[in-house]
């Protein structure tokens, strides 16, 4: 089976467009649209429902699909394994939190970046729930995210443990517990995102139902409108301690179970491990240690 045909098939189903495909492949569409009748008939199966809107992968382009991601990454690994240089080097995508982004990953970057400059590296923040199904479809060598994460392909270790505290408006009184905030707005990151979560456990607890949820895109954002009073949220206290000692919001404990979230990095088993990720591992560990 030719790698060059899997190539155009795969471009084509995750753009859902051959012109698409086409471009990102830098070839002219005639020529994607030949490789994949050509893989077509080598499997005597159609692929692809064609439409005015694009193309969508059949059944067994579905399957196809599965076994073509992971035919693609074992032959990037197999030149990575060949090479004649042990230096870390090359492309390294990393997913993590915004948050975690923001507070714990810039002196490791920093670091990373100054002993290992031939390491081509990309951090990408999101959620916890993107970041695990772009490991397992090897689009991220790795990722900081909300643990602990239960999948039988992927392995994680323990990176740090967030505190959760209850950000609320400078001039607001005491809380001993989410009830005492009143059923206000909550101010919070799009959904999936684990602090969202846990606050809706927080208020599911006591049965509150809040006035309205508001989402947002970023953290600076969120502290800003919960300094102008128009809502609370919750949020590690390592994001908000500066903005708390300016005296720009208030921080109230959370009791409790909820009060911790772990960080954990994940990674597939079946992935190899590139001097480039062994470095930064044992960055990581040494880190955080």
């Amino acid at each position: 089976m030719d790698i060059q045909l899997l190539r155009a098939f795969y471009a084509a189903a995750q753009e859902g467009s051959l012109s698409k495909a086409a471009q990102r492949l830098n070839f002219a569409q005639s020529n994607v649209t030949q490789k994949i009748q050509q893989l077509e008939a080598d499997l005597g199966t159609q692929l692809f429902y064609r439409h005015n809107r694009g193309i969508t992968l059949t059944a067994s382009g579905q399957i196809l699909q599965t076994y073509v991601e992971k035919i693609l990454h074992i032959v990037q690994e197999a030149r990575a394994a060949v090479g004649d240089s042990a230096k870390p080097a090359g492309p390294l995508a990393i997913g993590a939190l915004e948050t975690t982004a923001a507070i714990r990953l810039p002196a490791l970057l920093t670091d990373y970046h100054r002993e290992h400059p031939a390491v081509d590296f990309s951090l990408v923040t999101g959620m916890t729930e993107q970041h695990v199904n772009d490991v397992l479809h090897y689009q991220l060598n790795g990722a900081f995210v909300t643990g602990p994460v239960e999948h039988p392909e992927l392995m994680q270790e323990h990176v740090v443990d967030e505190e959760l505290v209850l950000v609320t408006p400078a001039s607001h009184p005491p809380v001993d517990s989410i009830r005492d905030a009143g059923l206000r707005t909550i101010l919070a990151f799009k959904a999936g995102c684990s602090y969202r979560a846990r606050m809706n456990l927080l208020l599911q607890e006591q049965g509150l139902i809040p006035d309205k949820l508001m989402e947002f895109a970023s953290i600076e954002t969120i502290i800003a409108c919960v300094s102008a009073g128009l809502g609370i949220s919750l949020m590690p206290r390592s994001i908000v301690a500066e903005p708390s000692e300016q005296g720009r919001i208030r921080c109230h404990d959370v009791a409790g179970k909820h009060a911790i979230l772990k960080t954990v990095f994940i990674r597939r088993k079946d992935a190899l491990e590139t001097p480039a990720l062994t470095a930064f591992l044992s960055a990581v560990r040494a880190h955080f240690a």
